[in-house]
């Protein structure tokens, strides 16, 4: 029965689907989606690069934003191919495998920029905690922990999602709600009990993104007591713009996914076009976004972009 089935998913096609009811201008819609993908992985591959490059933002800040940045890019190259596959070539078709290893790097990227967002809540408490000792208590070490401790938990959270899929029954047309995997279309596909599947899915949905914004909010909650207890105004509002860029990266994150789970939860009945469109908000906005606001509040990260271009311009 097992042989059969693995032999049955070896030939298993699924279908993606693009924006309904706009497929005859599908290239039309390719170009803003091409421009925002070149956004997304031009703009963090800048800023990684221009945290390599420059010692001077060798710091826990900003090398947290270039793990922000790697998990930005993961997310972009992991949609991209069947999203622009449609759009330029109308390729609908993927091989089930081929399905399952998208949706796991969409979502294991995905975990890892919660995690990581998280950590940067974590930084900028202690900077404005205790900054004297900021650079004791975040050193590089701790830093490389942290960001491995987020990879692995995600790759591990992650990897039982294909695994389950693989053992159940496909028999009927396999048509997914997005031109993109995702484990909660998945699911709906195989003709067996999918309860495990569920179950496990809403577990490490808790445990990663739940979790995550949970600690979030309650490290601007100390940020905001640590505030309110510097003696001058000034010195609150330098504290408190220090968080800003962090700020719009959780709410650019986070407020879709909400938005995503309310449209199909309590507008299960809403056009199509609607859903995809929140989707795509979802996992499109925050990697074009990200480097825009960090490229504008930072002035570090502005200098040491603008230091990579002066100094090819000084090789030619």
């Amino acid at each position: 029965m097992g042989a059969e089935n693995n032999e049955s998913l070896d030939l298993l096609t699924v279908f993606l689907s693009g924006i309904p009811g706009l497929e005859a201008k599908h290239g039309w819609l390719s170009i803003p989606f091409f421009i925002m993908y070149m956004v997304a992985i031009v703009g963090n591959s800048l800023i990684m690069a221009a945290v390599q490059a420059n010692s001077a933002l060798h710091e826990p800040m900003y090398l947290f934003l270039s793990m922000l940045a790697i998990s930005e890019v993961g997310v972009s190259v992991s949609t991209l191919p069947t999203v622009m596959g449609i759009l330029w070539f109308d390729a609908y078709r993927i091989d089930f495998d081929g399905c399952l290893a998208q949706m796991f790097f969409i979502h294991t990227f995905s975990g890892m920029e919660s995690g990581v967002l998280l950590t940067m809540s974590y930084d900028r408490f202690i900077a404005i905690y205790n900054p004297l000792r900021y650079r004791a208590i975040l050193t590089l070490p701790r830093i490389i922990a942290m960001g491995l401790g987020i990879t692995l938990k995600s790759v591990a959270l992650m990897a039982p999602l294909p695994i389950l899929l693989k053992q159940l029954p496909y028999c009927h047309i396999n048509i997914l709600s997005h031109s993109y995997c995702l484990h909660s279309d998945l699911i709906q596909l195989p003709c067996a009990d999918t309860r495990l599947n569920s179950i496990l899915g809403l577990a490490i949905v808790l445990a990663t993104f739940g979790l995550d914004s949970l600690l979030i909010v309650v490290s601007y909650g100390f940020i905001l007591y640590t505030v309110m207890g510097i003696a001058s105004r000034e010195g609150q509002r330098k504290a408190l713009n220090t968080c800003v860029a962090h700020i719009c990266a959780v709410l650019i994150y986070y407020v879709p996914m909400i938005g995503v789970s309310v449209m199909h939860r309590l507008a299960k009945h809403a056009s199509p076009v609607i859903h995809t469109l929140m989707s795509s908000i979802y996992l499109f906005v925050p990697p074009v976004l990200n480097p825009i606001i960090y490229s504008v509040k930072t002035r570090p990260i502005q200098q040491g972009i603008a230091s990579l271009f002066s100094s090819k311009k000084r090789l030619i």
